[in-house]
């Protein structure tokens, strides 16, 4: 996610929703997205990074890691990440993915829900990355990270083209930027990408950033201006296209699908890179889920819609690989 979570939940219960069921999915709610907006909504925004950061941890882990899921905690290249494996996935094939936080939030934890059953969805091992966080660690660190992830993994034996790169948010951005990196050495790209909610302009030039903020219970403007300066604390300009891969040059881009809800002011960062994405050639493909909120795959343990979106992926990454 590209905000941490601003709903200031705290105590044994992160939901925010009463009672036994916290599906968000009673007969009133058949999408479940009133229940996670109920929880989002909850409790006030946190204040400072170290309250940020717990926030998204809290919220991230509304809902359990399945008990088929298999954890190892690796050193990836120096960088901390974790493997995670469902039944059935091929030993080959990985997903190696960046979680989303605006550069400044997110972990393994945060995001392991999302990312251990996009891995299943995919058939593939899942390779959940912890990369450095600003203001502490501002551009390039988290770029560098993700570079020395993929390194090592292909150290380890793994044919870029069994390699899917995939991240939510901040980490759809990262993927893009890595992809660039690697582009630009003349390496090997990984077979696709994929893209949930992506930030891909740190101008903050969409039109979507005023027209869906009304809409959007997670992100607005300043609170995107704030993360777009710890991360760039350096002095990047924010049309770097590292920072922001929409103005980047996407020929040869590999096939990539990006999966964006309708109701988040980040609809337009999704909607111009499709559409640059095509312009330059590259074959780019966009998914749209009305009513959906900013990174709703997080959310897939009680969004009917966040199970469909991965399986969606799934079976873009399954073609790809196969």
């Amino acid at each position: 996610m590209a905000d941490d979570d601003p709903t200031g939940v705290t105590g044994e219960d992160p939901t925010g929703v009463t009672g036994d069921d916290k599906t968000g999915m009673s007969g009133d709610d058949p999408t479940g997205m009133v229940g996670v907006r109920l929880m989002l909504g909850s409790r006030p925004r946190p204040v400072g990074w170290a309250a940020r950061r717990q926030r998204i941890e809290e919220v991230g882990t509304t809902w359990p890691v399945a008990d088929d899921i298999r954890l190892e905690a690796v050193d990836a290249g120096g960088v901390p990440a974790e493997w995670s494996t469902a039944p059935g996935a091929a030993a080959s094939d990985v997903l190696l993915f960046l979680h989303g936080g605006g550069y400044c939030s997110g972990s393994i934890v945060s995001h392991r829900s999302l990312a251990t059953e996009a891995g299943r969805a995919a058939g593939a091992r899942t390779l959940a990355l912890q990369y450095r966080l600003a203001p502490e660690h501002p551009f390039p660190a988290a770029l560098d990270d993700a570079l020395a992830a993929w390194e090592w993994l292909l150290a380890s034996g793994y044919a870029p083209d069994r390699i899917v790169v995939g991240g939510d948010s901040a980490g759809g951005g990262l993927a893009l930027a890595l992809r660039q990196v690697l582009r630009d050495r003349g390496a090997a790209s990984p077979a696709c990408l994929w893209l949930v909610s992506p930030w891909t302009d740190l101008t903050l030039s969409g039109s979507s950033m005023t027209e869906k903020d009304a809409a959007d219970p997670l992100l607005h403007r300043p609170y995107l201006d704030e993360l777009a300066a710890a991360y760039l604390a350096g002095g990047v300009g924010r049309r770097e296209p590292l920072v922001s891969p929409l103005f980047a040059d996407l020929r040869g881009l590999p096939p990539t699908l990006v999966q964006v809800g309708t109701d988040e002011v980040l609809l337009d960062d999704a909607v111009r890179l499709v559409r640059a994405a095509g312009a330059a050639g590259a074959a780019a493909t966009l998914q749209t889920w009305p009513g959906m909120i900013h990174a709703f795959p997080l959310w897939n343990g009680g969004l009917p819609a966040g199970r469909e979106a991965l399986a969606e992926m799934g079976r873009f990454v399954r073609r790809h690989l196969d």
